[in-house]
């Protein structure tokens, strides 16, 4: 494919260390190394990536914007559309590519003025977001409104990007999304930066575990990702305080954020003040090490409209993964991940606990993991399915790119 000038816009903080800006961040990088230009246009706080060509809307110093929902993203939109519009006159990309419902509604502006294709990367719904987030509540006047407006958004842009086959069903069944607009691109991850514990030399995860005071009788349990109500945080310590009732060496390193605080204090509540090692924010590049700690990983994530990315790390490190069942993870683990129906904390208990009891077994269910990661979930696998798209929504306007 011939080299394309590629305008990202992206309403989000990015980077910061979670899924969403992982894929954002795995897709530029891969589709750079492809021998294409790109440039991403974003909100003004986060940290610049290496490779990345970076602008950043115009913003009061010192602002900070919460993950999620908030009404303070309503106004930093209102000024990123104007900064993707004025950076997209500079750059004249041959396509725009949106993340995000705020980033495909920006995006369609930009997209008609410019006469040029819109691609919208859908990580979930728009709606489906803001009731996880309690933004908006299942009886709030609003919500007929907001489902209408995430609907016209979704009919907008020339082909979308769905990170999950069941996105693809949503969309289609739902949103009134023509089926032969949407296509499946799952989340990936880079199989060489996250890899087994076998990879790193001993004396880095010995230090690092010194480090993080965990205890050297210790079966470490991992999270990597948010922490909140829809990303299952709570529902995770509860079974964790059922496990620890049954095996005396059971131990969560809980990686992420925000609510940090809030979560310490849960543990407490819950007797777990000595079982549970809380990272904050764990920096993408120092992420890999802090997986290949554990034992056995956790996805406990229950939005059933979004992606889960931190599955795929867990994957690629060949950790056995307890999960609660939902579409997503069935398409990522297939037969090879343990499943708890969504929302019992017991059964995640007892999913954890099989196990830890069977080292060999959860050690074969990790290399099973990491062998479908490296068929199906790797950048640039996604890189080039992102291209045929490219292909596919040029060739009919070819004669207005130049």
């Amino acid at each position: 494919m011939r080299p394309l000038r590629i305008l990202g816009i992206a309403p989000t903080s990015f980077f910061a260390d979670y899924g969403c800006h992982v894929r954002i961040r795995g897709h530029l990088t891969a589709l750079s190394a492809r021998g294409h230009t790109t440039m991403l246009v974003t909100y003004p706080s986060g940290r610049d990536v290496p490779g990345i060509r970076t602008v950043r809307a115009p913003w009061p110093a010192g602002s900070r914007v919460q993950v999620g929902s908030s009404r303070l993203k309503i106004a930093l939109d209102a000024v990123l559309g104007p900064t993707a519009l004025a950076a997209a006159l500079r750059f004249r990309p041959h396509l725009i590519h949106a993340y995000l419902h705020e980033g495909a509604l920006i995006g369609t502006v930009v997209a008609a003025l410019l006469r040029r294709p819109l691609i919208f990367d859908f990580q979930g719904s728009l709606t489906g977001e803001m009731l996880d987030h309690r933004f908006v509540m299942p009886d709030s006047a609003w919500l007929g409104g907001l489902r209408r407006l995430e609907r016209w958004i979704d009919c907008r842009p020339a082909a979308i990007l769905a990170s999950s086959a069941h996105a693809t069903r949503l969309l289609a069944t739902e949103y009134g999304v023509s089926p032969a607009r949407i296509h499946s691109l799952p989340d990936s991850v880079d199989p060489e930066l996250f890899r087994p514990a076998a990879a790193f030399p001993p004396a880095e995860l010995a230090d690092l575990r010194a480090r993080l005071e965990i205890p050297p009788d210790r079966r470490l349990i991992v999270y990597l990702g948010l922490l909140a109500p829809y990303q299952g945080t709570d529902l995770l310590l509860e079974a964790l305080a059922i496990l620890t009732g049954r095996r005396a060496d059971a131990h969560l390193l809980l990686m992420g954020f925000p609510f940090v605080e809030h979560y310490r204090v849960r543990a407490e509540a819950l007797g777990l003040a000595d079982r549970v090692t809380f990272t904050g924010p764990v920096p993408y590049e120092e992420a890999p090490a802090h997986l290949a700690l554990g034992h056995v990983a956790v996805a406990p994530k229950l939005s059933t409209t979004e992606g889960s990315g931190k599955a795929l790390t867990y994957m690629a490190a060949a950790l056995p993964i307890a999960a609660f069942d939902t579409p997503v993870h069935r398409e990522y683990l297939g037969d090879h991940g343990i499943y708890a129906a969504a929302g019992d904390a017991a059964a995640l208990a007892n999913a954890l606990a099989g196990l830890l009891a069977d080292p060999e077994e959860a050690a074969e269910r990790g290399r099973a993991l990491r062998e479908r990661v490296m068929t199906a979930y790797t950048w640039p696998r996604a890189a080039s399915l992102i291209e045929n798209v490219y292909e596919n929504v040029l060739r009919p306007s070819a004669h207005v790119l130049y």
